[in-house]
């Protein structure tokens, strides 16, 4: 049986308001008297009616995550981290992909059409600042690097210096002919040009010549794309010793190809990728990445958002940088 909060008045001795004080976190309430109710509700397991109380304070509990693909294992992985976060709030999530379309980003930033929602994370890939500065919406927290120094809260990792690291460490197993993977010109490849500036400060740190003929486009950041943009610098007569990929899933795709052509991974060709996702662990040899802190990103937005939603939502937007790390596996070092 669901207990009521009279039932919890009954049983402390106290008014039903005493118990919604308490319930509430006010703090004129007496010690003696917040103890018995506490009691209380830990006696009765009562649970507060989370739905009266959001609209009591015009809300609906509900908010939003938007990003662009849920295939990308990056994006499920950070959705989950988003969920975990916001329950801790009271909050339901509601996740969306945009596919990257200008429209489809359009609308989930105006609201997503007639849902009820208090807030929105989102990771776009079309819109830019201007777009987002003209839509008076509800409070938003942006991820990614699509928009910079925009109209709302940002949490952002580090890419440039991330990147920079992954390929010094190649560099630092002896390696010269490192190609890159997953290299973008769209305006939606903002996350592909400052991984490549990365790249291409680390190489130049080094004393080592920047060749294009290493860099391997890839329209989108899928395991095929890798597979085929590895393809393509074998059977150019170009054989590196190295390949960094701009995330796991171009990484898996080029450990297929790399397979394929008889190249044995590291011996051969050492490889590396982005985001440290699960598939990554499990891969054979095990993929050497970049792990961004999934977890602090997602509560980071989440903190964000609240702060928007509790606080005041005039303030200056803030930008957060979450932190990453090398994790270093097989495909580079060759040890378990």
């Amino acid at each position: 049986m669901r207990h009521r909060l009279k039932d919890v008045a009954e049983r402390a001795g106290v008014s039903v308001k005493t118990v919604s004080n308490v319930v509430n976190g006010y703090l004129h309430v007496r010690p003696d008297t917040r103890a018995r109710v506490e009691e209380a509700i830990a006696e009765l397991n009562y649970r507060p009616n989370l739905s009266a109380r959001n609209l009591r304070k015009g809300r609906t509990g509900v908010i939003a995550l938007a990003v662009p693909e849920l295939d990308i294992p990056y994006f499920a992985e950070l959705a989950r981290h988003v969920v975990t976060a916001a329950a801790e709030h009271g909050w339901t999530v509601l996740i969306d992909q945009t596919g990257g379309g200008p429209e489809q980003e359009r609308k989930v930033a105006s609201g997503i059409g007639d849902h009820m929602i208090d807030g929105l994370i989102f990771s776009p890939l079309a819109l830019a600042a201007d777009d987002l500065a003209g839509l008076d919406g509800m409070p938003m927290v942006l991820l990614g690097e699509r928009v910079d120094h925009g109209p709302a809260d940002h949490v952002v990792i580090d890419n440039v210096a991330a990147a920079r690291e992954v390929t010094a460490h190649l560099i630092g197993l002896g390696r010269h002919r490192i190609a890159a993977i997953g290299s973008q010109r769209t305006p939606e490849g903002a996350s592909a040009r400052l991984r490549l500036a990365g790249y291409t400060a680390a190489l130049a740190e080094a004393g080592i010549g920047y060749d294009e003929k290493l860099v391997a486009p890839a329209p989108a950041w899928h395991r095929a794309d890798g597979a085929a943009a590895m393809r393509e610098l074998l059977s150019t007569g170009v054989r590196p010793d190295a390949v960094f990929c701009f995330n796991d899933t171009l990484a898996l795709g080029a450990l297929r190809a790399l397979h394929e052509a008889g190249l044995r991974v590291p011996e051969d060709v050492a490889v590396a990728g982005f985001d440290d996702i699960e598939d990554g662990r499990f891969s054979i040899p095990t993929l050497t990445t970049v792990a961004p802190d999934k977890e602090r990103i997602a509560r980071l937005a989440v903190e964000l958002l609240a702060g928007r939603l509790d606080g005041d939502r005039e303030a200056p937007p803030r930008e957060l940088t979450a932190p990453h790390r090398l994790a270093a596996r097989e495909s580079t070092t060759g040890r378990p």
